[in-house]
């Protein structure tokens, strides 16, 4: 998948999947009308301007197409190929993470987690590499393109080849074929590796499936029309180059001070400009309406003088950058509200993945590791007297209800009201039992609700936001698991 160019020390990483073009998801939803989108994030870099027009703009103001079901995600696991510094990774993922956030990135509309944070995924990718022939890997262009350059050096072929980026391909498909998302916005010289992913999904579907199709075969969906700005010398922005434009970094000052040191030609004030050949004319149309391309284009054949014409471009970049810059420093203060955004997010994800796991450990003959979990869970919950459970009581009505509780005490459900005990308690069994599918939805911003058959069950305590409400949403389901479980 294509990512940005935003390299920060470490040596590049294979292009895992900063896609330049993604459209939105809308997490966990009804997924019967709607396209699943993947888009990871490679963190290993700080992002500057021209990563924010070619990749970032474009996949935020995406996020807002109907009947898209996408998810962005940080993708770290992919990081650890080629870099070393655990301190430099953990900052570049904070950084990315504010920086999509701040660019306008939604997560109360997309699904927005840290790969490390879904167990699933390097599972996922151990049963892929099993039914993954040596050959196909052999041909990947990364692996074939270390052992070209370590020949051209009379080197061993393998010198410096990791493990991690020999099958680094198998991993980015258990990206993919985790959530099975149907489109993957990649490169060009991506295409391989997508065709990758496809050629695993059918093999794991041929030997498991028994005439079910375990995995949607991804679509490559190739972005020719992606925007690259020319960095301070006229060459393509790229820290490769040491010719970027910070996007947040320093604020106003550092963007001032880069803008001020673009290369021009030695036309004076009062000359005509040539406005097509300009690197600055460039940048200014990358960020400017129609209008105001066509008033800046002609101020400039008409004499504008170079450094009035810098000012112009800090100007037009400040009306789109101050404000994501404001709200990039407040959250850059706030890891906590960040880490929040990312378990929740985590959460979302994995109502996906841990059912979807759940069947493929089945399929290839392991045990259950969420019926493992469960049961040691249940033991030791029966020892300690302390685990998730119903809580009955009579409201001030003089009607029964019943709350669900975790195993700290915390309030996850409160049930409506029922005429007896007896048909609230009824309608606590059937909630343990395994055999029923009862549906969590939010409700609200702050709120969520229980159905079973699609009746309403119950409602879950109102939360200071979205967020906190999904997370609290997660806890309950996993409490009623356990209690499912235990019977």
């Amino acid at each position: 998948m294509r990512r940005a160019q935003v390299q920060a020390g470490c040596s590049a990483v294979p292009r895992v999947t900063l896609l330049r073009r993604v459209f939105l998801l809308a997490p966990a939803r009804s997924l019967s009308m709607q396209t699943r989108v993947l888009t990871g994030i490679t963190t290993t870099g700080t992002p500057h301007l021209g990563n924010y027009a070619g990749a970032i703009r474009p996949a935020v103001a995406a996020s807002t197409q109907p009947g898209v079901d996408a998810f962005f995600f940080l993708a770290d696991y992919h990081a650890l190929i080629k870099c070393d510094d655990p301190a430099r990774i953990a900052r570049s993922r904070l950084e990315l993470a504010v920086t999509w956030l701040a660019a306008g990135l939604d997560p109360e509309r997309v699904t927005f987690y840290r790969q490390s944070d879904i167990p699933e995924i390097p599972e996922l990718s151990w049963l892929l590499t099993c039914v993954t022939g040596k050959g196909l890997m052999n041909r990947a262009h990364a692996y074939k393109a270390s052992v070209d350059q370590n020949e051209a050096k009379g080197v061993e072929p393998d010198d410096g080849v990791t493990m991690g980026l020999f099958s680094y391909p198998v991993l980015m498909a258990a990206d993919i074929l985790m959530f099975n998302a149907h489109r993957v916005p990649v490169g060009r010289d991506q295409v391989q590796h997508l065709e990758m992913a496809r050629d695993i999904a059918q093999r794991f579907n041929h030997l498991y499936g028994q005439g079910r199709e375990f995995f949607v075969l991804p679509e490559a969906v190739v972005e020719e029309d992606v925007a690259t700005l020319p960095g301070l010398d006229g060459r393509k922005m790229s820290k490769s180059y040491n010719n970027t434009i910070p996007l947040f970094e320093g604020g106003a000052k550092a963007l001032k001070a880069a803008v001020m040191r673009i290369v021009t030609d030695s036309r004076q004030p009062g000359e005509a400009k040539d406005a097509e050949g300009s690197h600055l004319y460039a940048l200014y149309k990358a960020f400017a309406t129609p209008d105001e391309t066509k008033a800046f284009r002609a101020a400039l054949e008409g004499g504008l003088g170079w450094g009035e014409a810098k000012q112009a471009l800090c100007d037009r970049l400040e009306r789109d950058l101050a404000p994501m810059r404001a709200r990039y420093d407040e959250l850059i203060a706030r890891p906590d509200r960040l880490e929040e955004i990312l378990q929740a997010g985590a959460a979302r994800a994995r109502r996906i993945a841990q059912p979807m796991m759940a069947e493929l450990r089945d399929a290839v003959g392991l045990r259950s590791l969420r019926s493992s979990a469960v049961s040691a869970s249940a033991a030791g919950a029966k020892k300690n007297a302390k685990a998730a459970r119903f809580v009955s009581f009579r409201d001030e009505d003089g009607q029964f209800r019943f709350r669900l509780l975790a195993a700290d005490g915390t309030e996850l459900l409160n049930s409506v009201a029922y005429a007896n005990p007896k048909e609230a308690g009824q309608v606590q069994k059937r909630l343990q039992d395994a055999a029923q599918a009862p549906e969590w939805a939010a409700e609200g911003d702050a709120s969520f609700v229980l159905r079973l058959d699609g009746g309403v069950i119950g409602h879950g305590p109102a939360q200071p936001d979205a967020v906190a409400r999904d997370a609290l949403m997660a806890r309950a389901a996993e409490a009623l698991a356990e209690l499912s479980a235990a019977e």
